[in-house]
C-alpha cells in the first residue's frame, strides 16, 4: 500500500473509531495534531510517514476513557497497522510514540527517543494550550462534572503519575498542573515558537478570569 493510501485509510479508521468520542479527544483533535505535526516536520529531518501515523493514532484509545488502561491504545494501533501490512519497524516506532507521548503529570521519563516522537509530542502539546487548549480543558472538566474554580483548592504541582491520573480538582487548577508547564517542555524549534504565543494567550485569559471572578471587570 502506498504511503498516500495508507494515510487516507488510517484517517478513515480513526474517524470511525472516534465517532462518539468526547469533544476534546475526538477526530478534530486528531486532525489538529496531524496538521501541527506535518507543519513541524517540514523543518525537521524525519520520517514523515511515521510522523503522520503517530499523529493519527496517538489517541486512538486514550486511557482516560478506558478505565486507565494504557495498553489498549497501542494494542488497537498495532492491530490496525498489522492488518494493513505495514512494516514491523514502522509499527514498532509508531507504537513507541503512542506509549511515550503523554504528559502523565510530567513526572514520567520517556522510555524512547526519536525526532518523530519529538514532533508528534510537540504537536499534541500545542493542541493542549492556547485558545483550543482552553476550550478543550473546560470541555473535559464539564464532561467530568468538575468545578470551574475553587479558591480553597490550590493546584498540586507535586503529583505522582497515579495522583495526576485520578485528579478531580477544579478545571482552573489544570492550567497550573499541566498547561502552563508545556511551553518549557517543547522539543522542536517550531514547536517552541508556536507555544510562546499560545502560552501568552492563556496567561491573558487567566488574568481576565480572576478579574471577572472577583468582580473587578
Amino acid at each position: 500500500m502506498s504511503t498516500t493510501n495508507l494515510i487516507e485509510t488510517t484517517i478513515q479508521f480513526v474517524k470511525a473509531t472516534l465517532a462518539q468520542a468526547e469533544g476534546g479527544h475526538d477526530w478534530f483533535h486528531i486532525e489538529r495534531v496531524y496538521k501541527n505535526a506535518v507543519l513541524i516536520a517540514a523543518s525537521e529531518n524525519c520520517d514523515l510517514e511515521i510522523v503522520q501515523l503517530g499523529a493519527l493514532l496517538h489517541d486512538i484509545a486514550d486511557s482516560k476513557f478506558h478505565d486507565g488502561d494504557e495498553s489498549i491504545g497501542p494494542r488497537t494501533a498495532r492491530t490496525f497497522l498489522e492488518s494493513k501490512k505495514v512494516t514491523p519497524a514502522t509499527i514498532d516506532h509508531v507504537i513507541a510514540i503512542i506509549e511515550n507521548i503523554s504528559f502523565k503529570g510530567g513526572k514520567v521519563e520517556r522510555q524512547f527517543s526519536s525526532i518523530e516522537l519529538d514532533i508528534v509530542q510537540d504537536a499534541d502539546r500545542l493542541d493542549a494550550i492556547g485558545a483550543i487548549g482552553i476550550a478543550r480543558t473546560f470541555n473535559y472538566g464539564g464532561f467530568k462534572n468538575r468545578a470551574l474554580y475553587n479558591p480553597e483548592i490550590a493546584p498540586n504541582l507535586t503529583m505522582t503519575k497515579d495522583e495526576y491520573k485520578n485528579n478531580e480538582a477544579p478545571t482552573i487548577n489544570h492550567f497550573y498542573e499541566k498547561l502552563l508547564l508545556l511551553k518549557d517542555k517543547m522539543n522542536t524549534t517550531t514547536g517552541k515558537q508556536i507555544a510562546q504565543d499560545r502560552h501568552r494567550y492563556m496567561e491573558d485569559f487567566l488574568e481576565q478570569f480572576y478579574a471577572e471572578w472577583e468582580g473587578k471587570k
